[in-house]
């Protein structure tokens, strides 16, 4: 009886507890494209790069053919990941040699660069750097041009995400109270258990 009701919590707790951890990779994105970033409703893409020498992160907003982009690219050591003042940036595109970027600095460590694309396709920025005594070559790939934001869900779709989350709240909470409950019954059987004492022979002595 008591093996019964342990195969039975274990059922009920299976059935209570969420399935969303299964699922948790679903979304992952391992391919060469730019991330979006920005928090729960991103409003940038992102694509990095690094050497031995410098770290590059390069953000933007979605990117259209034939008009003006402005990109902002963070450029830090790779040891320390300070920001690099005062480098000397040159950007190239190997899909479009004839393409021209502007480079300028607003801040330590962060640059804005200027640029068109012309076609809705996937693109790649070569970026030369010098700072100081040294240089190097990174390639930054991903840039999508053409490519849309995912579009932040609707009252619906924030609805039924709340609901989810409350489903999964009171589904613990059930299988914890139900696991006190059962530990409960079981003290109470153990308790009203019929305890066996021996009782030692009595031995007669007859004349």
């Amino acid at each position: 009886m008591r093996q019964s009701l342990h195969v039975t919590l274990l059922l009920l707790l299976l059935a209570l507890l969420p399935g969303g951890a299964a699922r948790a990779h679903g979304g992952e994105d391992h391919g060469g494209t730019a991330k979006s970033s920005g928090g729960a409703f991103p409003t940038t893409f992102s694509v990095a790069a690094l050497s031995e020498k410098f770290e590059l992160l390069l953000r933007f907003e979605p990117l259209e053919k034939a008009q003006d982009a402005d990109l902002r690219l963070f450029v830090s050591d790779y040891a320390t990941n300070a920001p690099i003042k005062g480098a000397k940036l040159t950007v190239s595109c190997p899909e479009a040699p004839a393409l021209k970027f502007a480079v300028s600095e607003l801040e330590a460590g962060s640059y804005l660069v200027e640029g068109n694309f012309p076609e809705n396709k996937k693109y790649s920025l070569a970026v030369n750097i010098v700072a100081g005594s040294q240089a190097d070559l990174l390639l930054l790939q991903g840039l999508e041009v053409g490519r849309k934001l995912p579009a932040p869900p609707g009252p619906l779709a924030a609805a039924t995400s709340l609901f989810s989350s409350w489903k999964t709240i009171l589904a613990l909470v059930g299988a914890f109270a139900l696991g006190i409950l059962l530990t409960v019954l079981l003290l109470r059987r153990r308790a009203a258990a019929p305890v066996s004492i021996a009782t030692p022979p009595v031995y007669e002595n007859r004349a």
